[in-house]
């Protein structure tokens, strides 16, 4: 039982944590404005959470074009971090290419899960038409994503269906990364 409620904890932080850092780096890749002075309600609060990691590895890693190595590795080692505290609380019987494994199925499974909650959020706001900075940051961060659906799914009756169906394509991505994780860690342990 302590297990699972410390490692509950431990999921729900580096959740939080890996999400972020994987948020920062798709909008520096969208060239959105991040600072407190450009309205965005996002940015203070990525830095308040991401700096203290992000900002060293920084100054070791380059950028590689628009995306941000930095913020990607630290949502690795995050996640790294978590599968390896989990790995030790269970006796550390493995070796630790399954940790490493883990933490690198964690960031996937993270940047589907992140996009989810960004689509939802997105299709609720888009229901009720509301302008604010925050519907328009969440319709600049899905676009890219619905584009291509948008040219293959018409509007029916008025009504965009392509957040349905991204949300379909990704709980079939999260499936099908959830079958490739066990093939693979049956492998490798």
């Amino acid at each position: 039982m302590l297990y699972q409620i410390v490692s509950l904890l431990l999921e729900v932080a580096a959740g939080l944590l890996t999400g972020v850092c994987l948020l920062r780096l798709y909008m520096q890749h969208q060239r959105i404005p991040m600072s407190a002075r450009s309205g965005n309600p996002m940015g203070p609060f990525m830095f308040a959470l991401t700096d203290w990691l992000v900002l060293p590895l920084r100054r070791v890693l380059p950028a590689l074009g628009s995306w941000d190595t930095a913020s990607l590795v630290a949502a690795f080692l995050v996640q790294l971090a978590l599968f390896g505290a989990q790995w030790l609380m269970l006796g550390g019987g493995a070796g630790w290419l399954g940790v490493v494994v883990l933490a690198l199925f964690g960031v996937v499974r993270m940047a589907i899960s992140t996009l989810t909650g960004l689509v939802i959020l997105y299709a609720v706001l888009s229901w009720v038409q509301t302008q604010s900075y925050l519907s328009d940051l969440l319709g600049r961060l899905v676009a890219p994503a619905l584009m291509p659906i948008r040219r293959i799914i018409p509007l029916v009756g008025g009504v965009d269906l392509s957040p349905l169906a991204l949300l379909l394509l990704l709980q079939i991505a999260a499936i099908v990364l959830g079958s490739l994780q066990a093939s693979v860690l049956g492998i490798a342990l």
